[in-house]
């Protein structure tokens, strides 16, 4: 029972953590919305903590197929 309130209050700090690294950004103050901007705040808001631990994620996309003639 301990250990499930312990975690429960790790993830809820992880993502406070996340929420303020995404407000830093200026992420919530865009004005168009779109799937990108979408996933790029909820990734933050997800792996923003690592920033301030030295991590600094990123994600590289693999190069995209030519379309076909």
């Amino acid at each position: 029972m301990r250990v499930r309130i312990v975690l429960s209050t790790l993830v809820v700090i992880w993502l406070l953590i996340g929420l303020v690294a995404a407000f830093q950004r200026g992420l919530f103050t865009r004005d168009e919305a779109s799937c990108s901007n979408l996933g790029h705040t909820v990734g933050t808001i997800f792996v923003g903590p690592l920033n301030y631990v030295g991590v600094n994620p990123t994600i590289e996309c693999p190069p995209l197929p030519e379309p076909s003639e």
